[in-house]
C-alpha cells in the first residue's frame, strides 16, 4: 500500500507541475545546471512520463508542491492510525498561533502592532508553515474507554492540553515546509523558522521538517546539514535520487549524498508518515 500511494504521489506530481521542455530540461531542475539538468532527468525516467503541460511559475509550482505532498501524507499517516492513534487535522497555511503552544505569540503581535521600534528589537514571532499536523485534544470518555482512569472531578492532570476538559485547542504535531527546489537564499527561511518554533514554544517541540524535489544533492546539503534547527530533509523520491547519482558517476555528487544518508540528516518521503508515528 505505501508503494501505491508512493507511485500515486509521483504520478501527480507528473501530471501537474513535473515535466521536461522543449528542450529536455526538467520543471525541477536548474537549466544553468549540467549536473542538475541530468540528474533531474534520470528520476523521470524512473517515475514515469510526464505530461506535456505549460511551466508553472516558480510560486505556482511551491503551491502545488505543497497540496500534493499534503495529500500524500494525510493519506499515509492514515494507514499508521494504530501506531500513532488520535484525531489529526493536515491543513496548508494555518497561522501558527491557533495551536495551544503558541497561543501566547498572538498576544505578542498584538503588543507589538504599535510598537515599531519593539518590534525592530524583537523580530517577527509569527510562523506560518506550509503544511502543519495538528492533533484534538481527546474526552475524557476515550480516555476511559477501557477502563475508568479520570474523572472530573479528579484533581489529576488539570493543566495538559491533552485533555479536552482543559484545552480545546489543536495540538501541533508537525511542521512541514515545503521546497519544489532549492535555488537561493529564501530557502534558508526554514531554518528560521524551525529555530523560531523550537524557542516560542510552551510546551512540546513539534515535528520540523523539510520536504524537497531539489535534484541537486549539494544544494539539499545547504538545507540538511548540522543539527538543532531541523530534524530532517526528505526528498520526493531518495532511491531514484541515489540510483540517478551513480549513473552519473560524479565523486564529489555521490560523496555528498551519501553523507547527508548516513548521517541521518535525508530521508525517502515515504520515511516521512513512520517518523511523525514516533
Amino acid at each position: 500500500m505505501f508503494d501505491k500511494l508512493r507511485k500515486d504521489y509521483h504520478k501527480t506530481l507528473c501530471e501537474s507541475i513535473l515535466k521536461t521542455d522543449a528542450n529536455g530540461v526538467p520543471s525541477n531542475s536548474d537549466k544553468h545546471s549540467d549536473i542538475s539538468v541530468a540528474i533531474a532527468r534520470d528520476i523521470i525516467r524512473q517515475i514515469g512520463r510526464t505530461k506535456d503541460i505549460p511551466r508553472q511559475s516558480g510560486q505556482t509550482s511551491g503551491k502545488i508542491f505543497e497540496i500534493v505532498t499534503r495529500d500524500y501524507l494525510e493519506k499515509a499517516f492514515k494507514l499508521l492510525t494504530h501506531l500513532r492513534p488520535g484525531k489529526w487535522i493536515f491543513e496548508i497555511g494555518k497561522k501558527i498561533e491557533e495551536f495551544e503552544q503558541y497561543e501566547h505569540l498572538s498576544q505578542l503581535e498584538k503588543a507589538l502592532e504599535n510598537n515599531k521600534e519593539l518590534r525592530a528589537t524583537l523580530g517577527d514571532y509569527l510562523i506560518n508553515p506550509d503544511i502543519v499536523i495538528g492533533r484534538r485534544p481527546v474526552q475524557d470518555s476515550e480516555i476511559n474507554r477501557k477502563k475508568h482512569i479520570l474523572g472530573s472531578r479528579n484533581k489529576s492532570a488539570r493543566l495538559t492540553p491533552l485533555r479536552s476538559i482543559n484545552s480545546n485547542s489543536l495540538i501541533l504535531h508537525a511542521s512541514i515546509s515545503c521546497k519544489w527546489t532549492i535555488r537561493s537564499d529564501r530557502s534558508q527561511n526554514a531554518r528560521t523558522e524551525g529555530l523560531n518554533l523550537i524557542r516560542n514554544r510552551k510546551g512540546k517541540t513539534p515535528h520540523i521538517v523539510i520536504v524537497t524535489a531539489e535534484p541537486y544533492p549539494q544544494r539539499i546539503a545547504s538545507l540538511a546539514l548540522g543539527t538543532g534547527d531541523i530534524d530532517c530533509v526528505y526528498h520526493f523520491a531518495l532511491p531514484e535520487l541515489q540510483k540517478a547519482t551513480r549513473v552519473l558517476n560524479n565523486e564529489a555528487v555521490t560523496d555528498t549524498l551519501n553523507l547527508m544518508v548516513k548521517g541521518k540528516r535525508l530521508r525517502d518521503i515515504s520515511d516521512l508518515p513512520f517518523d511523525l508515528a514516533i
